[in-house]
């Protein structure tokens, strides 16, 4: 049984930076392509950033590009989400997913979902 767990979410001032984690239990993160998703009150959940397998293609959304950056360590089975810049805007629950390849995670058609971590950030 594989399992996703996001840490790292609080809440922080417009302007600050937070780094989220996401840590693969359960089998080899170098197996999967990676994605951070996020869900604020009332809206549709989105696909902020994805990662391959390889750690070579990254993909991230208008919103987020310059700001946030995506990484992975296969050795520590750990994906990471570093946001910096943040903006009220980018309140919401924050989401880890795992999938076969970037295209598919980017689609939200993961095969494994982390429980969310809830990021604040606060104008």
């Amino acid at each position: 049984q594989v399992q996703l767990v996001e840490s790292g979410g609080g809440l922080v001032q417009a302007g600050g930076s937070l780094r989220l984690s996401c840590a693969v239990a359960g089998d080899t993160l170098s197996g999967y392509a990676m994605g951070w998703f996020r869900q604020a009150p009332g809206k549709e959940r989105e696909c902020v950033s994805t990662i391959s397998r390889s750690g070579g293609i990254r993909y991230y959304t208008d919103s987020v590009k310059g700001r946030f950056t995506i990484s992975r360590d296969n050795a520590k089975n750990t994906v990471y989400l570093q946001m910096n810049s943040l903006r009220p805007e980018d309140t919401a629950v924050y989401y880890c997913a795992a999938g076969g390849s970037g295209t598919t995670v980017r689609m939200g058609r993961s095969d494994y979902w982390g429980q969310g971590t809830q990021v604040t950030v606060s104008s």
